[in-house]
């Protein structure tokens, strides 16, 4: 299937590894010209790098997207590097792990800003490039904790229902301008950040990594993690033009660890 993605003007926000890397990686596959950005300039070289190596059109760029002052940097100069803006992927390393009452006042502001505000502003600097290409795509990154609460995960499952919430209210604000804006939703992909999630919870429990994760393991219906590729493969689909009809949706990437409907 050519999923029409060839050419298409694309920013992904902290995209240096992780899930941000893989999506990034799936749309350059495609043929789409790819901005990424991470706080450090270095790691976003290196990542654009590897795009390019793999026959991707790439560009770094440094923004740290908790910033509002970074994110209206970048926008402009993303805008003037690729000559405007199709699709927007927002993607943010997790908040802080813990419960209410280990959390302080500045988790939560920290948190705030970077799971929420960011894609409020990355939504306010993409709107004007998208309108003036006739339309777009706007995916944000969420967590399947937009579904069910995830253990010592609080500030994910506060922030991360309402990014869906503002996903879902731009899908009909924007539908006349011909914005499609989805939530992708990954369960436990194999990344940094969850073997650094599974390492914490077998220190609290006194436990070993290999119980942890076995355990995990079982409450996945597949019986395995999710590799970050397979997780690019279904963002890339939702950005392109086969997924023309898809709006207002969260889509789980989670091996049918969600059991709800």
């Amino acid at each position: 299937m050519n999923l029409g993605l060839d050419g298409k003007r694309v920013l992904v926000t902290a995209a240096s590894g992780g899930l941000g890397f893989a999506t990034a990686e799936a749309l350059a596959a495609e043929g789409a010209e790819v901005a990424l950005c991470s706080r450090d300039l270095g790691r976003a070289e290196a990542a654009a790098t590897r795009l390019s190596r793999g026959g991707g059109r790439a560009r770094a760029f440094r923004a740290d997207v908790s910033s509002d002052a970074d994110l209206q940097s970048l926008f402009e100069a993303v805008a003037a590097d690729l000559g405007g803006l199709d699709i927007l992927v927002c993607n943010a390393g997790g908040p802080s792990p813990g419960s209410f009452e280990s959390l302080d006042e500045e988790a939560w502001d920290s948190a705030y800003a970077l799971t929420l505000q960011s894609v409020v502003r990355s939504v306010r600097y993409a709107l004007p490039h998208l309108r003036a290409a006739g339309g777009g795509r706007i995916l944000a990154i969420a967590s399947s904790s937009v579904k069910r609460p995830l253990p010592n995960l609080l500030l994910s499952n506060v922030f991360r229902p309402a990014v869906q919430g503002l996903c879902k209210s731009l899908s009909i604000e924007l539908a006349g301008d011909n914005i499609q804006v989805n939530c992708l939703a990954p369960g436990r992909i194999e990344t940094e950040r969850v073997n650094q999630l599974d390492r914490a919870l077998a220190e609290r429990r006194g436990s070993s990594f290999e119980a942890v994760r076995e355990q995990a393991l079982q409450a996945i219906p597949m019986g395995r993690l999710g590799q970050p590729e397979e997780f690019g493969r279904v963002a890339a689909f939702l950005c392109s033009e086969a997924a023309l009809y898809i709006s207002g949706s969260t889509v789980l990437v989670d091996g049918g660890a969600v059991r709800s409907l």
